[in-house]
């Protein structure tokens, strides 16, 4: 079995998945779905306060049964950061499409971040995070799910869309997905 054809975006809190993919998505002319305000509209709830609520464990559960819901085609996905830590996620939404880790580096994230707390970041202990403790504990995963590696150093926003619909435009535009 092939690929599916969404464009599937992964990476660290401030890589710009949502604000890449959904730029992105309308180059190439596909849906766009932010899964973080998924789970947000699901539950009436900012992703901070369901952390606080639920704890660490009880959000990455929820988190993924919600990414092993989602069901579509030619849709570019912007998933939460800690998606990587669900294997069963990440299978469910590399079947349907390709894995696309937008990489920024520490000293560029830093430059981006405001507190990691307040985005509603969550580390697989539960730990409060720092950003070098979370890159070290997830940079290996995005590694690990990627089909494409995407580099974003010195890139704005603006170009790393252009980039990632360069990458897939090609075959979208000629009405076939590319990422069989």
């Amino acid at each position: 079995m092939g690929k599916g054809t969404n464009i599937v975006l992964i990476g660290m809190p401030g890589a710009g998945k949502s604000t890449v993919g959904v730029v992105a998505a309308k180059m190439l002319g596909m849906d766009f779905l932010d899964c973080d305000l998924v789970i947000q509209g699901m539950y009436h709830a900012t992703l901070e306060q369901l952390i606080a609520e639920r704890g660490a464990e009880g959000f990455l559960r929820l988190e993924n049964d919600v990414l092993c819901g989602i069901a579509c085609e030619r849709t570019l996905i912007a998933t939460g950061g800690s998606a990587v830590y669900s294997d069963d996620a990440m299978a469910h939404l590399g079947g349907g499409g390709t894995l696309v880790y937008l990489k920024v580096e520490p000293a560029e994230l830093e430059q981006r971040l405001g507190s990691l707390i307040e985005r509603g970041v969550v580390m697989r202990d539960g730990s409060i995070a720092t950003l070098a403790s979370l890159f070290a504990e997830r940079e290996p995963l995005y590694e690990k799910w990627a089909d494409v590696n995407l580099e974003t150093a010195g890139l704005s926003l603006r170009e790393t869309a252009e980039a990632l619909a360069q990458k897939f435009g090609r075959d979208c535009a000629s009405g076939t997905s590319g990422l069989q």
